[in-house]
């Protein structure tokens, strides 16, 4: 019987404090645990963009105990998909895995106001990821 292992997606960014965390906390809330899901910086910072968190919880996801994480050769290797954001050149690339460049704005330094279209736009990328993520039906 095939292992029916489920895929693994790592959202990367550059400071691991906007873009890539509001990714996977959609992907998290959306996938439950049909997927495993992690997220990095090449650069990270010491905390999540404040308008990033606020705005999350505008949509019920509550980012404000989420640390920004260091990007790792480990973190690539585990996941089937890596998706960066505005970093691609600060990411390792190894055979077999699926990359995807997602351009988006940089919330950083925005107010709220300026995170909700970003977020928005995140959200729909992400139904989308979940659709190309299940496994076909026979």
């Amino acid at each position: 019987m095939a292992d029916a292992r489920k895929p693994s997606v790592l959202f990367v960014c550059v400071h691991n404090a906007g873009r890539s965390q509001m990714a996977a906390a959609f992907l998290t809330h959306l996938g439950g645990d049909q997927v495993e899901v992690r997220s990095a910086g090449s650069a990270p910072a010491d905390t999540v963009n404040p308008a990033v968190v606020e705005a999350m919880g505008e949509v019920g996801i509550d980012l404000s105990a989420q640390t920004p994480k260091i990007l790792t050769t480990e973190a690539v290797q585990a996941s089937d998909v890596v998706i960066t954001m505005g970093c691609g050149d600060a990411c390792p690339i190894f055979p077999g895995k699926q990359y995807l460049d997602w351009k988006l704005d940089d919330p950083a330094g925005q107010g709220v106001d300026a995170v909700r279209p970003i977020r928005d736009e995140i959200e729909r990328r992400i139904h989308s990821l979940l659709v190309e993520l299940r496994p076909a039906r026979t």
